[in-house]
């Protein structure tokens, strides 16, 4: 290894729901550009992060959470996360320490063992869990596969993620950087900001709410005094679900947009006029042009 050549490459993030892939990427890149909520499942395609350290560019891709599917949509994000996995020059596991090695993580090892794929092992929230459970469940994991390296880490606090990229960057092939010094995320503006309205109805409205609803950013609008007018859809499936969306007397969708606003208009720096209309459209996860908006393959 040639220590200062610039080394690149792409790097899976993988894992059970809710393992906190979408904590971690944030963590590493160093800026918010895949949603987190505390409901599982809420990664549906692909977010390319990008991160430098030291003379290496790291191309992060945060999978939506690996488990049994049943449905389309579901089909569809497994598919998703296992094609980043294929195309990926290292590959990271990321185990809740809390969860142990539940049936999704299993199912994750064998496939990675059936597709003759080596893991760098990150054990994540290890400060929410006893050490003698933590030695346990490390070298539980240890005899179930043959992982590359294996690091404790708090994706939330930040413990052990200079060890990680250390490690990560070890491991990544030489060659010119893809990506400009400053760019974070290949992500487009209009698809970042339906990420953040998706993330707020479903803090909002977590109880209520069922995961059969998208976000689409419809009309964007740069306006003369640097501002930016965005026109988004939430599509339900149901007129029911239209209504717990809007809310008595609309309150729970002003409550929706102002969230989003305010994030965006942070993140944007300049003002944002953010208008979301609400949609019913019957069985739009079986839609396929719902798939290519959000970045999926249609899967059968």
């Amino acid at each position: 290894m040639t220590k200062n050549k610039s080394r690149c490459g792409f790097v899976a993030l993988l894992g059970a729901p809710n393992a906190g892939k979408s904590t971690l990427m944030n963590a590493l890149v160093g800026s918010k550009i895949s949603i987190v909520t505390h409901k599982v499942q809420t990664t549906r395609t692909r977010f390319v992060g990008i991160a430098l350290h030291e003379k290496s560019q790291m191309i992060f891709v945060d999978t939506p959470g690996i488990f049994e599917p049943k449905k389309r949509l579901e089909r569809a994000m497994v598919s998703a996360a296992w094609a980043g996995a294929g195309d990926a020059d290292v590959i990271v596991l990321l185990v809740d320490a809390e969860r142990r090695i539940d049936d999704n993580t299993r199912r994750i090892i064998e496939g990675l063992k059936e597709a003759g794929k080596k893991a760098i092992l990150a054990i994540n929230k290890i400060d929410t869990i006893r050490r003698d459970s933590l030695l346990s469940l490390t070298q539980e994991l240890n005899e179930a596969a043959d992982f590359s390296e294996t690091l404790l880490i708090s994706a939330l606090k930040g413990d052990g993620l200079e060890d990680l990229k250390d490690v990560i960057t070890g491991c990544l092939p030489e060659g010119p950087w893809l990506y400009p010094e400053d760019q974070m995320t290949d992500i487009t503006e209009r698809m970042l900001a339906a990420e953040v309205t998706r993330e707020k109805f479903f803090l909002r409205l977590h109880q209520e709410l069922p995961y059969a609803a998208t976000v689409e950013t419809e009309s964007w609008q740069e306006k003369k005094d640097g501002s930016v007018r965005i026109e988004q859809v939430i599509y339900v499936e149901r007129d029911t679900q239209k209504a717990i969306v809007i809310g008595k007397g609309g309150r729970s969708l002003k409550e929706i947009g102002k969230m989003a606003r305010e994030e965006l208009e942070e993140m944007l720096d300049r003002r944002v006029h953010l208008f979301i209309f609400v949609k019913v459209r019957k069985n739009w996860s079986d839609d396929k042009e719902r798939y290519e908006n959000m970045g999926l393959d249609w899967v059968e």
